[in-house]
């Protein structure tokens, strides 16, 4: 965040309730610190100062993010914060007022504005830590947080170069952590040698907020997104491994306009056994896996299983790096909400180049769901590479060796449709949820039939917001998974009609959503009862 300017503020809000402070870049209600990530109070700040006009997005862009690109979604994130902080909502809009297409205005009482000047001075950061002996430089670039949903998500921005890589790890990571073990070190070297590395902690791991329950990957995602926006990155290749494959994909899927490419490695579709997906451990197996892990914490045992090349002192790493990075409480809610995992609905929607890259005795995943992966992705590039070791610590050379010239050869090309989550309202009062669907971050789109329909990233916070939209109303919301239009106001095809056909049969007060939306609910709160269509539910309960 910058140094206060020689107009610094100290403003009262709201009655007194709230003190805008701009000399300690802080929000406070009654001498306490509210939570407001930088960006979110200087957004504040500039609503405050020009409270007497409308504020356009792009004249925040321009403000706050100093020419760095940025999605319209960092624009809106940020707002979501500043309201939440103040204790408004994009319905209410009682004190940050949206205008569509044109801006935003705080309309909130200032009952008292200190100008403090010069003699604020600035605020300087506290000193580094020491530099750790005998890790690498890297080690010793700043962890930084960005808030995500109201929670602090870790990130770390290591090499340099025009090429943004974002590494999405497996179930648990720790940033510092991670450097201390000098082959996974060299494994985040390579990266950052090929481009720009941007790392984080995902929500409940490592250094990141740990909330209460595990979200499911649509929120996880979101996360991906907002330490993109962070670090001002407007695109990158995603690498994710293991756990992190699916919300790699997931993110290609839904935003390719952020993912230049994907690397997928030691990955898969769905994390247990089914019918059509024999690959996979069953449930009980994975149960007491589970059980194991949790009850007997014993993650050196862990390595040896996962890694069977590691020796005694990456295994004594590992054993740190997890029991710093998560609880038992938390791997147990992790692994339960992993159980849940399937993305492949949405694999034929990845359009970016794709490699799946797994060794051939890998001790979690079978090569089989690598070949699943790649036979599912359209032009996807498949690697199948000796060895059994599963993490990426053990041999990352090999693994190298087949990223670096895939990320160096891939071309950028410009997507034109992307997956959505597609909401249809009809009914009554089906105008007045199209408009609160919007104002809860959804984009206006024509239908076929000249209808309204609203598209969002992702289904669980399209079920969300539906559902307390028509709680009440003589309105109705069909709820399916589309390919769209990345540009443009219609959105037209099979998805987004059978989004018409689910809102037509629904009842008033309803969401019913297709078959492919309840795959991707695990996890997210959200209970569904089957109708007499078994490809179609009806929401219950969010």
């Amino acid at each position: 965040m910058a140094a206060p300017c020689d107009d610094a503020r100290v403003t009262s809000l709201l009655d007194g309730r709230l003190v805008l402070d701009e000399t300690l870049f802080e929000l406070r209600a009654a001498d306490t610190r509210v939570p407001l990530e930088p960006q979110a109070f200087d957004v504040l700040v500039h609503l405050v100062r020009h409270r007497d006009r409308l504020v356009s997005k792009e004249e925040l862009m321009d403000t706050i993010w100093g020419g760095r690109f940025v999605s319209e979604t960092a624009v809106t994130s940020r707002i979501k914060q500043v309201r939440r902080a103040l204790g408004d909502d994009g319905s209410a809009q009682r004190l940050v007022k949206t205008v569509h297409g044109r801006g935003y205005r705080y309309v909130g009482s200032v009952d008292d504005i200190t100008d403090v000047g010069d003699e604020a001075g600035t605020r300087t950061a506290p000193p580094q830590e020491p530099y750790r002996a005998g890790l690498p430089p890297e080690a010793e670039a700043p962890v930084s947080y960005t808030l995500s949903d109201g929670l602090h998500i870790a990130y770390q921005v290591t090499g340099a170069g025009d090429t943004d890589i974002v590494l999405i790890p497996g179930f648990v990571s720790h940033l510092e952590q991670d450097w201390e073990d000098p082959r996974h070190a060299l494994f985040l070297q390579r990266l950052g040698s090929m481009g720009r590395l941007i790392r984080f902690d995902k929500r409940g791991t490592g250094m990141s907020d740990r909330p209460s329950g595990i979200p499911d990957l649509e929120t996880r995602m979101h996360d991906v997104l907002a330490v993109m926006d962070a670090a001002g990155s407007r695109r990158a290749v995603v690498v994710g491994y293991s756990e992190g494959g699916p919300m790699a994909i997931l993110l290609a899927a839904m935003h390719p306009s952020r993912v230049s490419a994907l690397v997928l490695y030691g990955s898969y579709a769905r994390r247990t056994w089914a019918p059509d997906y024999p690959y996979a451990r069953t449930a009980a197996e994975r149960a007491v896996y589970t059980e194991t892990l949790v009850t007997g914490w014993d993650w050196e045992a862990d390595m040896r299983m996962r890694n069977p090349t590691a020796d005694v002192a990456m295994q004594r790493w590992w054993a740190r790096r997890m029991r710093a990075g998560a609880t038992p409480g938390t791997v147990r809610a992790l692994m339960n909400m992993n159980d849940s995992v399937d993305v492949r609905e949405v694999l034929p929607s990845v359009r970016v180049p794709t490699l799946v890259l797994h060794r051939r005795d890998d001790a979690l995943f079978s090569a089989d769901e690598a070949v699943y992966l790649a036979e599912r992705i359209p032009g996807a590039r498949l690697r199948i590479v000796d060895g059994a070791d599963h993490f990426v610590a053990g041999d990352p050379e090999q693994l190298i060796a087949e990223i670096g010239p895939f990320v160096a050869s891939h071309q950028e090309t410009e997507e034109r449709t992307s997956l959505a989550a597609v909401a249809v309202p009809v009914g009554e009062a089906a105008e007045d949820v199209v408009e609160r669907l919007v104002a809860a971050g959804g984009r206006r789109r024509v239908t076929r039939a000249g209808g309204s329909a609203v598209l969002f990233d992702g289904p669980a916070t399209a079920v969300r917001e539906s559902y307390s939209a028509v709680a009440g109303r003589p309105a109705r919301v069909g709820l399916s998974i589309a390919e769209v239009a990345v540009e443009g106001l219609a959105a037209h095809g099979a998805g987004v009609d059978l989004a018409v056909a689910l809102a037509e049969r629904a009842e008033n007060g309803q969401v019913w959503t297709s078959a492919a939306v309840g795959l991707l609910l695990p996890a997210s709160g959200i209970e569904l009862a089957a109708t007499d269509d078994p490809a179609t539910y009806v929401v219950e309960s969010v």
